[in-house]
């Protein structure tokens, strides 16, 4: 590339993104009068629409092209390339710096969004017409508001102030981390994806088109972006459990969930859709569900890229807040207006046959998926709403997540495997018997087992914990004391009981999975005379749908042992020289010394560490520091990982003398962690089953001849096999190096930061953590982890001085007042509960119960009062007489699977 264009990058890619904006402007009037136009003039402003659209994703590409270029070729003329890359960095970080901020950022999501609209708009091409020009005019309405935010309040081709710096900044050293190069883009894409259904709903509103043809169009839209939500969150964990060094992998972080908003949302689409298609009842459910899942997607990168909310993953403070607010005020006015408008067309009567029935199960689905988004949201948001309204900084920490959020989990868990057995309209209770009694005799069975021999295995079956809040209300009726209620520790006994429940029910949604396999299978070996290898592979290839999301279930019921194992973690540190041990767990860890390497961007001092199993070596382990040439002040900490099926040594030297070799090792034993990614994986593979076009049937409907462009009966469900492949690269390209990773010999990973000093010696007795779980460090450089996790300086000498002042006799919640005093209520890890603060504990819980208990009103009335079941029942006996070998289960499971060989 010639130096005279090189030396206007920055100008054109301006001038690009100007151009992209009036070609988005262009594009969505072209497509308003495709959708009003005549029917003779609408074809040809729907031809321009969609060339328009095309042109406007090819200038978004172009911008992209240009800021990637400039990173390569360190243009430092570009503010945005000398904030986020230096000379020194590999190239693959420097393609990460792409989006490793916030202006960068935004034309990374605009960039996905125009990836999204082409397959979307060549897709389209003779089908859904009707549709069609709304689908367009909705993903460049939003297109449009990037744009405008881009060119007026995050420019990422902005000139440098003062002129070019001889080298930049540098990413971020926590960010230079494989899965950091990876989870960004996934979790956009699924954010991103959330546009598409989002479009296609606006468009059924638009044009009045509400029956099953959006709701078919969006289907493998709406797999797609739920998946690579799952991707980019699980990526997420890894990065966490990886980067950030205190052992675990979900902190409840704001960002983190804010990224995981939507999920729950289009969860409960996922379920709630299956009842319209095969009863075609909550129609305004489920467009609203999808409505509002794009609608999080926007609240979550506001909060991401405002810098509204405090966290390690979110951005500085900005300018664009304003913008977002302004567009989530317009989007949701727009959304509920369009409801408002065709509710008349949207209503229809619903009608149980039974509250034993698929439908009533995934009315509870959909109450708890969408209790947790509501409650997480609420938490989340809540340390702002004090501080606007009350002026009090606050902090919401994963404690009061953890011990609300874990019995509603367990409930939700419980139900897809009641939601699985229970058939659809009504199951008679021998049958519900027939279907529920294997499960559920080995899920009480691995329960018992789990609360009989579990601690034999370091997995007890009660876990003792801290009371997120620890006061005693007195419960009165007029003048009688009734008596005293201590919801903390209520709670917490709760929880700390749940392990072998958490068991029983994994075991139970396992051998549901398995026994649909086997009966369906069984089923079809009878019907078609097939071998059980035939006989499963075509059950699984007629309905891939149904039998994917299974496989999803059973990724869950995998990933349900890792978030079962972390109630089991075990840790240890020690400030030890050369030659000394320490023990953690099972296992003992000698410290042989350090060894250091040098590369062009960093030094790196790794600390080689032998791992023994009573008297046996079984590896050897090498945590490390990096000090990079661009931030010698932000040494990283790496952690290295032994991971086994039963559990991980995840070793964190956390600071070292240069002069002596004296270490400050952290040593955990995480239990089960593996099966979160290997969970992940079965998760996606089972996504991508059910989202496979099958290609016979496509090719059938071609073969026929049939009007595609007839938009009353499209010819496709969703992407072909074409677009689906292209759909699902990046998902298998993303998690096929994740889990080669998370299993190779142990590699260090970055972890945060924390000065190149000799540690303190440090073992916590049980009132000592307690005491450190309750505050957070306060230094105001790193993260803001409890004290009891952290480790900066500032955190190690809080924790040495109340150990101090324990030793003298002073009450735990005395040095908590004192702490508190000092730094204010947003050093405590939960919420005092008093106050206006009661609104946190109180309207929760009480939105959660009104909404389960309006939920449950509304079935009962919904459930029609069945008058003739012997009757029908008898007609149905003689008129399909089921073989006296077969149980009634598997009378239902054949005649499920009777239509689908047709």
């Amino acid at each position: 590339m010639d130096t005279t264009f090189n030396a206007g990058i920055p100008a054109f890619g301006t001038w690009v993104l100007y151009a992209f904006l009036i070609a988005a402007a262009v594009t969505f009037g072209l497509s308003v009068l495709a959708g009003t136009a005549t029917a003779g003039t609408a074809s040809r402003y729907l031809r321009a629409a969609r060339l328009a659209a095309l042109g406007t994703s090819a200038l978004v590409a172009m911008d992209v092209l240009l800021l990637l270029y400039a990173f390569l070729s360190h243009d430092f003329r570009i503010r945005y390339v000398a904030h986020y890359s230096d000379r020194s960095m590999p190239l693959p970080y420097l393609m990460a710096a792409l989006w490793g901020g916030q202006d960068g950022s935004l034309l990374w999501w605009t960039f996905l969004l125009s990836a999204y609209t082409t397959v979307c708009v060549l897709w389209l091409k003779g089908r859904y017409r009707e549709l069609a020009p709304w689908v367009i005019a909705t993903l460049m309405g939003v297109m449009l508001f990037f744009g405008v935010l881009m060119a007026f309040a995050a420019n990422p081709f902005a000139a440098t102030f003062g002129g070019a710096p001889v080298d930049g900044d540098g990413l971020n050293p926590s960010l230079q981390n494989f899965y950091m190069a990876i989870h960004p883009p996934s979790l956009y894409t699924g954010f991103v994806g959330c546009a598409v259904p989002f479009a296609f709903a606006v468009a059924a509103l638009v044009t009045g088109r509400l029956d099953e043809e959006w709701v078919v169009a969006v289907r493998r839209w709406v797999l797609f972006a739920w998946m690579f939500l799952s991707i980019g969150n699980i990526l997420g964990m890894l990065w966490a459990y990886e980067e950030l060094g205190w052992g675990g992998f979900w902190a409840w972080d704001p960002v983190e969930n804010a990224a995981c908003l939507p999920w729950w949302t289009l969860t409960a689409y996922l379920h709630s859709v299956m009842t319209q298609e095969r009863r075609g009842i909550f129609k305004i459910w489920n467009v609203s569900l999808l409505l509002g899942s794009f609608f999080l997607t926007i609240f979550g990168t506001f909060l991401t890229r405002s810098g509204l909310i405090a966290s390690v993953h979110s951005f500085a403070q900005s300018g664009i807040g304003i913008y977002f607010v302004w567009f989530m005020g317009l989007l949701l006015l727009f959304s509920v207006a369009l409801v408002l408008w065709r509710l008349p067309r949207l209503r229809r009567p619903v009608e149980f046959d039974s509250l034993l029935s698929r439908e009533a199960a995934f009315v509870a689905n959909n109450w708890l998926l969408l209790g947790i988004c509501v409650f997480i949201a609420l938490a989340t948001v809540w340390p702002k709403v004090s501080e606007a309204v009350w002026n009090e900084r606050l902090t919401v920490g994963a404690s009061f997540y953890n011990a609300w959020l874990a019995p509603l989990g367990l409930l939700l868990f419980a139900l897809m495997g009641v939601g699985t057995l229970t058939p659809w309209r009504k199951g008679s209770k021998k049958l519900l018997l027939e279907a529920f009694r294997g499960p559920l005799a080995v899920g009480l069975t691995a329960g018992v087992l789990h609360a009989l021999v579990g601690h034999r295995f370091a997995m007890p079956a009660v876990v003792t914990l801290e009371p997120i809040y620890d006061q005693t209300t007195a419960i009165r009726l007029g003048g009688l004391t009734l008596g005293h209620l201590n919801v903390g520790r209520g709670l917490a006994w709760f929880d700390g009981h749940l392990p072998p429940f958490v068991t029983a029910v994994t075991a139970f949604n396992i051998a549901t999975l398995v026994q649909e396999f086997v009966r369906g299978t069984l089923a079809r070996m009878r019907s078609k005379q097939e071998p059980a290898p035939v006989a499963l592979a075509q059950l699984v290839s007629r309905n891939r749908r149904r039998y994917g999301g299974y496989i999803v279930h059973l990724g869950f019921s995998m990933m349900m042992l890792g978030f079962l194992g972390a109630a089991f973690r075990q840790e240890a540190e020690a400030t030890i020289a050369p030659g000394e041990r320490f023990t953690v767990g099972r296992y003992t860890l000698r410290y042989d010394g350090t060894e250091t390497r040098r590369d062009p961007n960093k030094r790196e001092v790794f600390a080689n560490v032998t791992l023994f199993r009573g008297a046996d070596e079984i590896g050897r382990a090498h945590p490390a520091r990096f000090i990079y040439s661009t931030h010698p002040e932000m040494p990283t900490t790496e952690v290295s990982i032994t991971t086994t099926l039963r559990e991980d040594i995840y070793l964190v030297m956390a600071t070292v003398d240069a002069n002596t070799r004296v270490a400050h090792l952290k040593a955990y034993v995480n239990p089960l962690t593996v099966w979160l990614w290997l969970g992940g994986l079965v998760l996606v593979a089972g996504v991508l089953v059910a989202m496979w076009p099958d290609a016979s049937r496509e090719a059938a409907l071609a073969f026929a001849g049939r009007d595609r462009d007839e938009p009353a009966r499209p010819a496709k469900k969703g992407p072909g096999a074409t677009e689906a492949a292209a759909l699902v690269a990046l998902s298998l390209a993303a998690l096929l190096a994740a889990p080669g990773e998370a299993l190779a010999q142990p590699q260090p990973r970055h972890t945060g930061s924390s000065p190149m000093t000799v540690g303190v010696a440090e073992r916590f007795s049980p009132e000592e953590h307690r005491l450190f779980d309750h505050l957070l460090c306060m230094c105001g450089d790193c993260d803001r982890l409890p004290l009891a996790t952290c480790s900066c300086d500032f955190a190690a000498a809080q924790r040495n001085r109340m150990r101090e002042r324990l030793g003298r006799g002073e009450p735990a919640q005395s040095i908590i007042d004192a702490y508190v005093a000092r730094y204010g209520p947003a050093a405590l890890t939960v919420p005092p509960d008093r106050g206006h603060n009661k609104a946190l504990y109180i309207v929760p819980v009480a939105a959660l119960i009104a909404a389960g208990v309006g939920a449950f009103a509304m079935v009962k009335r919904w459930s029609r009062r069945a008058q003739s079941d012997t009757q029908d029942a008898a007609k149905a006996a003689s008129a399909n007489p089921v073989d006296p070998a077969q149980t009634s289960y598997d009378a239902r499971i054949e005649e499920e699977l009777r239509g689908l060989d047709d």
